[in-house]
This record gives structure tokens, C-alpha cells and sequence, in this order.
């Protein structure tokens, strides 16, 4: 439940918080370890039996352990990821138990991740017969977040049979849409204070497209098209991962230092703060089932920049709420070019719409009660 894993965390939170105001129980089972300082104020609660091993596969049995105990006092149980022991772990536990389970995949199913990694593919086939084709065969339903997803998804494995539902997904946006809490985020960076701020917010992570981003802020600023002065990339998110040393070495081989500003991890109305004040929010990646903090900065009014195949960037783009392009260093080009070339009138046309659609399309209340009417059809009386 460490919030540094991006999405799931975020949604796995709101979805339950919603869910528990409306009359229904969710708690949370999880491999962390009991005393993680992320799980002291979580409005859920946790049954943490970890921690787990064998790195990020986190192997603990303690898992499906206190699954065979504990399963019947439940009416279901969601299952969050694919690439984990909490998955196989869940099959293990209930896969003789009359109390259904359903899959959410989270992307994690998108066949880039086969093009792009042919090793780790080949690994994973390895684990995949055994580890995790059956507990998609037999779970209640395996959850995706749109219609693209659920097509993409059939081309991971050829090995691959379920029962597909496809469910509205979202979040809870900006805590109060009138209050500004760009203060907070400038007290703690006042360097930023007056600046023309594109921001990246997310994990630094090669399947985001960062380096994509940084290469064209530095073609701009080479063509006199960005003002080192007057305008800032912020990369807002966890940046200690030897990738992320990488790409500070790019940005220093660029001459980007004064254009490029590295938060680390930003939470709470700090995190708002710069949604806000952002002029638009870029995200140029590879592959993204949702994108959880797209949706954020909608909610705050702020124009998202995005690659096509963040799997909401159709809507997005038709409903004139942002950009999408190619996921390539010249489509994150023609991004940024065509934002700067719009007239201020379009920008401030494209803010409004951004709220609109989230409201729109995109809200965790939404998510929340078309998560539970699919339980509903799934939980035995």
C-alpha cells in the first residue's frame, strides 16, 4: 500500500473510502509490513501480514494463510495486479472457496510490455501457465478500465480465456475545487513562484516516456522556443531509481539545468498545489491503462498533453480537454509546439473543459458504484 506505487494505491484508497460511506465494508489485505508509516493514517482498514520476500514478487505465505481463515467472512474479494505473489496467493486460497474473486489486470496485461521487454515476456510465459492464467480462468470477472484495455489485453498471451467486464474508473479529483492550494506547494518551492510551469507528476520510470519529455524541452530551448528565464519542467515524483540518476545526466548533457526542476515524491495539498499552478500537465508515455493523475489534473482545471497510448486519450482529446500525440521524442515535440501556439483564448477554453470532463467521465464516485453493481451480480445470495 506504499502510495509510491502510482495508481493502484490511489485507487485501491478512494475506491474503498466511497464504497464504506455508502453502507458497504472493505478492509484490506496486504504484504507490507505491519509497521510501514504509510499504513499509520490509511482510512481503511488493514490487515498488513508481510513483509514479503523474494523482491518485488514479494512472496508471503502469510497471505493465502490468512485468506483460508479469514475468506468466509466476506461476500468477495478484489484482487489488485497480475506480476505478484498476492495474486497467486489469492487463487491458492479460494479456489476451492465458495466466495468469488475478481481480477483488476491495472494494464498490467498491455502488450507493450512484450514488445518492449522480450526477456522479462519470455520470464513471464515461464510463470504464466501456472502462476497466472489460472486465476484469470477462474475468477468471477477480470476488471478493465475501458474498451481499449480489454483488447490490448488479449494480446499478451495466446494462452488466455476469462470473463472480460469492463467498469468506469476514476478518482476523487482535487479535495475542494474552490479552494487554492498553490501556496502550499510554492512555500515549500519558492523558486517556482511566477514561473510557466509543465509538469510531469508520476513515477520516473522508462514506461512513462520522461526522457521523451526532457529531449524535447531540450530541442525547444535550443530553437529559442522555451525561455530558460521564464519556464520550468517539473518532475514531481519519486527520483532516487538509477534511471532516474540517468536522466538527470541527460539533463545536464542537454544544458537543462535551469529548466528542469526535480520535486521527489509530492502528497497532499503540496501535490494540488502544483496541478494547479501548472500551465498543462504532460504525460508522454508508452502505455497507460488510466492514468490516475490525468485524471487529477482535470479535476483541477489543468489541460493534460498526452501520448496516444495513454488508453483515455481519445475521449480526452474529442472532448477538447487536452493534446494527444505519438509517444515518440517529435510527437512530445509537436505537443508542447501546439499548447504554445495556441491563443490564450483556447487555453483558457481547454481549463474549462478539462473540470467538465472529469466530471464528465472520471470521477471515483462513478468508479465506486459501478464497481459495487458488478459485485452485486457477481456475490451469491
Amino acid at each position: 500500500m506504499n502510495p509510491a506505487a502510482g495508481g493502484p494505491v490511489e485507487g485501491i484508497r478512494q475506491l474503498g473510502r466511497i464504497n464504506n460511506a455508502q453502507g458497504h465494508e472493505t478492509e484490506v489485505l496486504c504484504v507490507d509490513d505491519p509497521q510501514s508509516p504509510w499504513l499509520k493514517n490509511l482510512e481503511l482498514k488493514v490487515h498488513a501480514v508481510g513483509p514479503g520476500r523474494l523482491g518485488q514478487y514479494n512472496f508471503c505465505r502469510a497471505y493465502d494463510q490468512w485468506l483460508v481463515r479469514h475468506a468466509h467472512e466476506y461476500d468477495c474479494v478484489v484482487v489488485h495486479g497480475l506480476w505478484n505473489y498476492n495474486t497467486f496467493g489469492a487463487w491458492l486460497a479460494l479456489r476451492k472457496s465458495k466466495v468469488p474473486y475478481v481480477v483488476f489486470t491495472h494494464g498490467m496485461l498491455d502488450p507493450w510490455f512484450k514488445r518492449t521487454y522480450p526477456l522479462k515476456h519470455l520470464k513471464k510465459w515461464l510463470f504464466w501457465p501456472w502462476g497466472v492464467y489460472p486465476v484469470l480462468r477462474d475468477a468471477a470477472a477480470v476488471l478493465f478500465t475501458c474498451e481499449m484495455e480489454r483488447k490490448l489485453a488479449r494480446e499478451s498471451f495466446w494462452l488466455y480465456r476469462c470473463h472480460e467486464v469492463v467498469i468506469n474508473y476514476g478518482t476523487a479529483g482535487v479535495p475542494d475545487p474552490r479552494q487554492d492550494y498553490r501556496p502550499d506547494f510554492f512555500q515549500a518551492h519558492p523558486g517556482l513562484a511566477g514561473k510557466r510551469l509543465f509538469l510531469f507528476l508520476g513515477r520516473v520510470d522508462p514506461k512513462k516516456g520522461p526522457d521523451l519529455l526532457i529531449e524535447a524541452v531540450g530541442e525547444l530551448q535550443r530553437r529559442g522556443e522555451w525561455d530558460p528565464a521564464t519556464m520550468r519542467l517539473v518532475m514531481a515524483g519519486p527520483a532516487e531509481s538509477a534511471y532516474a540518476e540517468k536522466l538527470k545526466g541527460l539533463v545536464e548533457r542537454e544544458h537543462l539545468g535551469p529548466s528542469v526542476y526535480w520535486t521527489g515524491l509530492i502528497l497532499g495539498n503540496q501535490k494540488w498545489g502544483v496541478l494547479q499552478a501548472a500551465e498543462a500537465f504532460v504525460l508522454p508515455s508508452h502505455q497507460e491503462n488510466f492514468g490516475i493523475a490525468v485524471a487529477e489534473a482535470l479535476s483541477c482545471g489543468t489541460p493534460v498533453l498526452i501520448a496516444h497510448p495513454v488508453n483515455i486519450s481519445p475521449e480526452i482529446a474529442a472532448d477538447g480537454a487536452g493534446l494527444a500525440e505519438a509517444d515518440t521524442r517529435e510527437g512530445c515535440l509537436r505537443l508542447l509546439r501546439k499548447w504554445l501556439a495556441l491563443p490564450a483564448a483556447a487555453q483558457t477554453q481547454m481549463r474549462s473543459q478539462a473540470r467538465v470532463t472529469f466530471d464528465r467521465r472520471y470521477t471515483s464516485e462513478n468508479s465506486a458504484k459501478d464497481l459495487i453493481k458488478t459485485l452485486q451480480g457477481i456475490i451469491r445470495p
